[in-house]
Parts: C-alpha cells; sequence; structure tokens
C-alpha cells in the first residue's frame, strides 16, 4: 500500500481540510458526554432550567457543528479516494498498454482486467474509509480513554484492561485472513477467465453441445470463490461480536463500580452517565478500526497484484539515444534471426536471413507451427529477438523508438479485431485525419465498399464489439483498408485473405500490387494461390527457411513446397 501513497499526494490540501475538520468535530464530540453529565449533576439535581437551557443549547450547537464538519469531510474523503482511484487505473491502463506480448503471457488477460477493476476497487475503499475514520477513530478512542481518566481514574482501569484485549483479538484475526484475501483474488482472476471464455466462445461451446459441461466449470470456480469467501467472513465475524460483548460486559461492570461510588458519594450521576458515553466511544471507534484494518488485510492483497502490475518493466523498451530516422524506403532485413518463446525448449525461429523490399510482394507459407505468424510479429517488435538483427533501411528497429518504427507499418493481424464505434471510425483507426476520399479509396482497394454500400447507414454503420455483426470475410476486408489508409511503408498481412473467396482474393491481390508500388508488402498465407504470383517466396518448416525463390524455382529446387502446392493445386492449375 505505500508505494501507491503517491497517487494521493496531489490531494494534500483536500486531506488536510478533511483532517482539520475531524480534528475540530472531535473536540466537540469529546466534549458532548461532559456537557451532558453537567446538566444532569447541576441542572437536574439542582432544579437550574437556565444552566439547563443554557447548556443544551451549547450541546445543539456543537452537535449541528459536528454533523457539518462530518458531512464535508465525508465529501473531501469520497472525493479524493475516487480521483485517487482514477489516476491509479490510469497509470495501470498506461503501464499496460506499454508491456510487450510476454509480459501479457506473463500475468494473462483476465488477471490483468481484475486488477484495474475489482483490486483497485478494493483500495479505493480502503481510502475512502481510512480518510473518514482512520485519522478520526484513534483519537476519539485514546480522548475518550482520557476523558474517562479525568472522570473517575480508578474507574479508568476497566478500560485499560479491556482495550489491549481486543486490540490483540484484532491482530490475530487479522493475520489469519490476509493469506485468504489473497486467495480470494486469484480465485477471482479464475472465474473471470472462465467467464471471459464463456463469452468470446459461446458459438464453439454451443455448437459442440458442452453447455452443461462449462456450467460445471463455472460451478466449481463460482463454488471455490464462495466457500474461501464464506471461511474468511467467519474469521472476521469473530471481531465484531467480541467487541460487543466485551463493550456490554464492561459497561456492566462501570455501572457496578459506579454505582458503589455514587453511593459512597465519592462520583456524581452525571459523572458516571459521561464516563459510559466515553466508554462506548472508545469501544465503538476501535470496532470501526478494527473493520478498517480487516479492510486494509483485503486491500494489501490487491495492493500486492497492482504493485506487480507497476513494477513489472517491460522486456522491449525504446532505446536511451534513440537514432532519428526518416523511414523512407521500407526495406527490411532479416539478418541471422533466432527467437524463442519464454519458457521454450526450442526456438521457434533459427538463423532466419532474407530481405523484402519495395516494389516486391514477398510471400511466407509453411505449414502450422512452422513460425510465419512469429516471424511477421518480430518486425513491429511486439517480441525481440534472441540473437540476430531485423533492419529497417539498413538500421536495427531496436536503435529506434517503437512509434517511429510502428508509424511506418500497415499491421493486419491473423485475426481480424474491430473496435465499437462505426465502419468509418474503425478505418480511420488506422489514420485519424483520413478525409472521407482516403477512407473510400482504402476500402476500394480491399474490396469493402460493395458490402458497405449494401448496409443501411453506409460508413456510419454502427460496428458491434469485436465486429461480431459483420462476417469473417468482412472483417479481413475492414482490417485492410485499416492498413491501407495509413499508407505506410511496410505493409504486414499475417494470413489475412484466409476468410476471402477465391474471386476476392484474386482482385484484392491485384489491386494492392497497383496501391503498393512503393512500399514493402509482405504477406503470410497457407493458400498457394495467394502466394504464388508473389515476387519472392519464404518456405519455413519448423522454423526454418527451406527456400527462398519465386513459384516455378520453389517447384524445382523446395520439396516441402512442392508438397504444399501439390495438395491444394490441382496438375492444370500448377501448370
Amino acid at each position: 500500500m505505500r508505494k501507491l501513497l503517491k497517487f494521493i499526494k496531489p490531494y494534500r490540501s483536500a486531506i488536510i481540510t478533511a483532517s482539520g475538520l475531524i480534528f475540530i468535530q472531535v473536540i466537540l464530540e469529546l466534549l458532548l458526554p461532559t456537557l451532558m453529565g453537567n446538566i444532569i449533576d447541576i441542572g437536574v439535581v439542582e432544579g437550574d432550567t437556565n444552566y439547563i437551557l443554557k447548556t443544551g443549547g451549547l450541546m445543539m450547537l456543537a452537535a449541528s457543528f459536528v454533523i457539518l464538519f462530518a458531512i464535508i469531510s465525508i465529501y473531501q474523503s469520497s472525493r479524493v479516494s475516487m480521483a485517487f482511484a482514477r489516476d491509479l487505473r490510469s497509470e495501470v491502463f498506461k503501464k499496460v498498454e506499454d508491456f510487450s506480448l510476454s509480459e501479457f503471457d506473463k500475468i494473462g488477460t483476465p488477471s490483468l482486467i481484475t486488477r484495474t477493476t475489482n483490486d483497485i476497487t478494493q483500495i479505493q475503499q480502503v481510502v475512502m474509509m481510512s480518510l473518514r475514520i482512520m485519522a478520526r477513530a484513534p483519537m476519539i478512542t485514546i480522548g475518550s480513554v482520557i476523558m474517562a481518566v479525568h472522570k473517575n481514574a480508578r474507574l479508568s482501569l476497566i478500560i485499560v484492561f479491556i482495550l489491549p484485549v481486543i486490540i490483540i483479538a484484532i491482530i490475530i484475526v487479522t493475520k489469519k485472513g490476509v493469506p485468504l484475501f489473497k486467495a480470494i483474488q486469484t480465485k477471482i482472476d479464475r472465474l473471470n477467465q472462465i467467464l471471459r471464455e464463456n463469452l468470446m466462445g459461446v458459438r464453439v461451446i454451443r455448437a459442440f453441445n458442452r453447455v452443461d459441461y462449462e456450467k460445471d466449470r463455472f460451478k466449481v470456480a463460482n463454488k471455490d470463490i464462495t466457500d474461501i469467501t464464506i471461511k474468511v467472513s467467519k474469521i472476521m465475524a469473530i471481531v465484531m461480536p467480541a467487541i460487543t460483548l466485551a463493550l456490554n460486559f464492561t459497561i456492566i461492570a462501570v455501572i457496578w463500580y459506579g454505582s458503589i461510588n455514587i453511593d459512597r458519594g465519592t462520583m456524581q450521576v452525571g459523572d458516571l452517565m459521561a464516563f459510559i458515553q466515553y466508554v462506548i466511544q472508545s469501544m465503538f471507534y476501535l470496532a470501526m478500526l478494527s473493520m478498517i484494518f480487516i479492510m486494509i488485510s483485503r486491500a494489501s492483497a490487491s495492493a500486492t497484484r497492482i504493485n506487480e502490475v507497476l513494477d513489472m518493466e517491460p522486456e522491449i523498451k525504446d532505446p536511451e539515444n534513440p537514432r532519428i530516422i526518416n523511414i523512407k524506403n521500407g526495406i527490411v532485413q532479416f539478418k541471422d534471426v533466432t527467437f524463442s518463446y519464454p519458457g521454450a525448449e526450442e526456438p521457434a525461429l533459427k538463423n532466419i536471413s532474407f530481405t523484402a523490399r519495395p516494389g516486391e510482394v514477398t510471400a511466407i507459407i509453411g505449414g502450422t507451427g512452422s513460425g510465419k505468424s512469429t516471424l511477421i510479429n518480430l518486425i513491429p517488435r511486439f517480441y525481440d529477438v534472441d540473437s540476430g538483427s531485423i533492419l529497417i533501411d539498413g538500421v536495427d528497429i531496436r536503435e529506434i523508438t517503437q512509434k517511429t518504427l510502428r508509424e511506418s507499418i500497415g499491421f493486419v493481424p491473423q485475426k481480424s479485431v474491430l473496435f465499437t464505434g462505426t465502419v468509418a471510425d474503425n478505418i480511420k483507426y488506422g489514420k485519424e485525419d483520413a478525409t472521407d476520399g482516403e477512407v473510400r479509396h482504402a476500402t476500394e482497394i480491399a474490396q469493402a465498399e460493395e458490402f458497405i454500400s449494401n448496409m443501411k447507414e453506409g460508413f456510419s454503420a454502427a460496428i458491434a464489439q469485436g465486429g461480431t455483426n459483420v462476417s469473417g470475410g468482412q472483417k479481413q476486408r475492414l482490417s485492410i483498408a485499416r492498413a491501407l489508409v495509413r499508407k505506410p511503408k511496410i505493409y504486414l498481412f499475417d494470413d489475412s485473405f484466409s476468410a476471402l473467396d477465391f474471386k476476392t482474393d484474386a482482385k484484392l491481390r491485384n489491386a494492392l500490387r497497383d496501391e503498393v508500388t512503393e512500399s514493402t508488402l509482405i504477406v503470410v498465407s497457407q493458400r498457394v494461390s495467394t502466394v504464388m504470383d508473389a515476387d519472392q517466396i519464404i518456405v519455413l518448416h519448423e522454423g526454418t527457411i527451406l527456400g527462398i525463390g519465386n513459384h516455378k524455382e520453389l517447384l524445382k529446387t523446395c520439396n516441402v513446397y512442392r508438397e504444399i502446392v501439390f495438395s491444394q493445386l490441382s496438375e492444370e492449375e500448377i501448370a
């Protein structure tokens, strides 16, 4: 929690104001029982009506100020806690945006969602309650004990004896609860993961009739959270009854010994009533303080998880002294590149070397798991190579900023991703200031204009989250248009034509060739028909290059390429 307090510093003035009001509020609350005791002893016993009215009016005024200051302090604490959560959530999101894919793999998307929402909410609640009660409770507890001692030092020994017992009990319960709170957050991660998988894979689940199986998975995860929450609630539930029991026995003891002192004439009835009020105040706020400690226990587990995100250093960073270059040509060179995924036994790519030039189409083909997508992902620095180097216009991509590198790339991922908004919004995602003419031109090249024009609202038609209201082929064409509107120096197409029919595929490739004459075009595909017209075809097999050349050359020199071709095309098509 201590590391996260820096996010509260901008709101110190509000905290100081609230603390000052709380201090005055505490002083007034501590005076009220004494005033009440004086009314009983002087006003009632002596029959002094004027004293009752005067002191009663003073009590009313003090109580009014207590209420007013309480409202202001609650407002300030709520304002600070909300702003704290906002800033912390923004910082976590900003940090996550800088992560490479390796960091996402380490933490996991479901856990990142839980940490950004549930964990920060837990910390926010603690900050709010701490500002409301944490400063107030110790002052009232200590002040009540002092005032009680002032009223009757010998009778106060009851409070002095009972308070340490309660504090020790709270510490023991809190220590037992902390590990369980950490386990709860982990269980929430698991539940979040299952729920996310179910929502994203609902079509597959229903197609394979696995609804009951998924219900059982969710039921088990849900029961795990329920069981552990009940367990920790049982432990924490001991605190309030224990304090209430201690309070009641303390009041019984105070009334018993207080009545003896009254009978002896060493104590007034009003003092006893005031003394009881101080006991109730000290015990009540001690109970509130115990609840804060319980909340802190849970928030400390959440804070540890948040700090894991904030302390995690991205593996891929911009260089301290980046080279300032203007990528003009977009020549991509792989020089003896080897790459392994974290924890993998074997490299995903081994000794990869080739050059992709502007005005040419470089195609990458190979079997499943051969490393095609991995190779593409290395160019925008989603991962960094283990050895070797990737050069853009002769400059190692690790020597320039990620912003400079990625601004020169138009990337179409294997899995098309669309965002909530309109068709135009999704295309302009590639270039915010794109004109309507540029958007329309990009859709023409991507063969998307026809289906967009058939939509009722055209370019203003709404796209649902994840593009669920358009087909797979339409998503791919919109993703391609998004890359084309940037007019970058390098185009990366990661199996981006798989959902297109052969006719649309051919028309799109012909339009692309005419459009990107001054850019480098790298296409990953498993379709021979998509790559056979490429200027350069790279054949990958188990992470290594088995052949580089055009279609005719590879038919003669590369057995793997020949097998792929014969498995997909007839002899007439090959000829």
